[in-house]
């Protein structure tokens, strides 16, 4: 029965946002349709006025599911993750996925006719999966592609790495970031800056 639903959410979607159809139903395309769908809630919900802490609370579940925070931050952090006490590395993981879907509540903020748009191609990376889509704005700019690289995991197929522009890596981008923050173990001047960044990015409505 739950399979019966998903397919039936998936087919709805397929067929209300262009572009989805060609590989809606693959399962690694599946989390990033479903983020993708949740990204065009949110942007309505901040066209209507939604409170940032509404659409964060909205966006959270989707972000989740579709993105591996838990690797993602690992391989931003590098070398120096394995340094971190225990302790510091769960407060980490905790205020990393805080700054995660903050960032995209923020970028998000408003509905201008945008329309997310899965593209039929796929490329392989070892085991992974590259799925691909783009942006189209709804004043007729060019796109802009954002593909994610799927692993298989205990919970299904997840994002360990976002591709701006189909090719930039985020994990990429944060590591030359996080790793400057991490020093001899102590990740506290991360944490910091990442509490910092939420701040900012919610205009204070998140506060770690």
């Amino acid at each position: 029965m739950k399979n019966l639903i998903t397919a039936t959410i998936l087919a709805a979607l397929a067929a209300t946002i262009p572009g989805l159809a060609a590989r809606a139903d693959t399962p690694e395309a599946a989390p990033i349709t479903a983020l993708d769908s949740a990204l065009i809630a949110v942007m309505k919900a901040g066209s209507a006025n939604a409170s940032f802490q509404s659409r964060y609370d909205q966006l959270d579940p989707a972000v989740k599911q579709a993105l591996n925070l838990g690797v993602i931050l690992q391989n931003s952090v590098g070398v120096e993750w394995a340094t971190i006490p225990a302790a510091q590395q769960q407060q980490l993981e905790t205020v990393f996925e805080e700054f995660t879907v903050a960032s995209y509540v923020n970028g998000f903020g408003s509905y201008g006719g945008q329309q997310f748009q899965l593209l039929p191609a796929e490329r392989t990376l070892g085991a992974k999966k590259i799925v691909e889509t783009q942006i189209v704005p709804g004043d007729g700019s060019p796109p802009t592609r954002l593909d994610y690289v799927m692993a298989q995991t205990a919970s299904g197929w997840q994002a360990t790495d976002v591709l701006l522009n189909g090719t930039i890596s985020k994990v990429a981008i944060q590591s030359s970031d996080f790793s400057s923050l991490v020093n001899s173990g102590d990740a506290s001047q991360l944490i910091a800056a990442l509490q910092s960044k939420i701040a900012t990015l919610s205009g204070g409505a998140l506060k770690d």
